[in-house]
């Protein structure tokens, strides 16, 4: 396997593996390696120094110095999550929190109360519930305007 370093024309860096560089000319000229920010097919190889080594350039080990063991300062905990990551799941914690403040929940009555809304049998308001994959396709092919709420992963787990 072998690991490319990438950009793309709008300068997006990435990592990518392939199992051989033929397969990364072949896979590129198919377009289907792309830019996972911006999907661009425009992507090129970026300058990488090489991470081999030679048993024979490799210099022989060293004994280190017998200290006394000390204990190690504590070190901070790294973050699983990156920064944008974080902001992300921020906004859609927002998001949820205000579809709860500002609309009525109707829970699995959700395609019902939509249906009533659209059709003039109940009053139109701000409402959130849950639906099927197959209630939430025949409301929009019956031109009511539905819009799935992102979940986020902790939501899940």
């Amino acid at each position: 396997m072998i690991r490319y370093a990438l950009s793309c024309e709008s300068g997006h860096s990435f990592e990518s593996w392939f199992p051989s560089s033929e397969s990364y000319d072949e896979q590129v000229r198919a377009g289907f390696v792309t830019c996972p920010f911006c999907n661009s097919p425009k992507v090129a190889k970026q300058i990488m120094a090489p991470s081999l080594g030679r048993a024979a350039t490799l210099p022989a080990p060293v004994e280190a110095p017998s200290v006394p063991a000390t204990p190690a300062p504590a070190e901070a905990p790294v973050s699983l999550v990156s920064e944008p990551e974080r902001q992300l799941r921020a906004m859609i914690r927002a998001l949820h929190e205000h579809v709860a403040r500002t609309a009525d929940h109707v829970g699995e009555n959700f395609a019902t109360e939509a249906r009533k809304m659209h059709y003039g049998e109940a009053e139109q308001r701000a409402i959130y519930g849950e639906a099927s994959l197959n209630e939430a396709r025949s409301l929009m092919e019956e031109g009511i305007a539905v819009q799935p709420l992102p979940s986020l992963p902790d939501d899940r787990n």
